[in-house]
C-alpha cells in the first residue's frame, strides 16, 4: 500500500472500519416474531428507555414511561426515517431534524413529523418483554 492509501484507509477506518461500511439500522422488529425476547425488563430505565437490537439489523425503542408500564415503538422518525433518541424527560426526539413525540404514546408533539412514532406489541413475561 502507498503512503496515500494508507491514510486514505486510515481515515475510512475512523468511519466505517475500513471496508464495507457498517449496515444502517432499521426501526422495527426485524425478523423477530412474536414472543420472541425483546429486552430485560431491569434493562429499562423507569421514566426513560432504551434501543434495543433486534435480529434482522433492526432496533425497537421500548420505554417505561411511569414505573412497571412498558411499551416499545419503531425508533424510525416517520419523517425521514433516522432513529430518534431514548426519551429525556417524557420526550422522544429526533436528533436530525428536532421533531418531539410523546414518550407514553409516541404521538407527535412538535414536527416536521407529521405523525407519531408507530407503536410494536410487547408484553411481560416473567423478567422480560416479548413481543406481543
Amino acid at each position: 500500500m502507498d503512503r496515500r492509501s494508507v491514510l486514505l484507509c486510515g481515515l475510512a477506518a475512523a468511519l466505517s472500519a475500513c471496508g464495507e461500511p457498517a449496515p444502517r439500522k432499521t426501526g422495527g422488529a426485524g425478523t423477530a416474531r412474536p414472543g420472541d425476547r425483546v429486552v430485560a425488563v431491569s434493562s429499562v430505565p423507569d421514566g426513560s428507555g432504551v434501543l434495543v437490537d433486534m435480529p434482522g439489523n433492526a432496533q425497537l425503542l421500548v420505554v417505561q414511561p411511569r414505573s412497571g408500564e412498558f411499551r416499545a415503538f419503531n425508533p424510525a422518525c416517520p419523517h425521514v426515517g433516522s432513529m430518534v433518541n431514548p426519551p429525556a424527560r417524557g420526550v422522544i426526539t429526533c436528533p436530525l431534524h428536532g421533531s418531539a413525540f410523546d414518550a407514553s404514546t409516541g404521538a407527535v408533539r412538535k414536527g416536521p413529523a407529521e405523525s407519531g412514532l408507530v407503536e410494536v406489541a410487547v408484553v411481560r413475561s416473567g423478567d422480560d418483554l416479548v413481543l406481543g
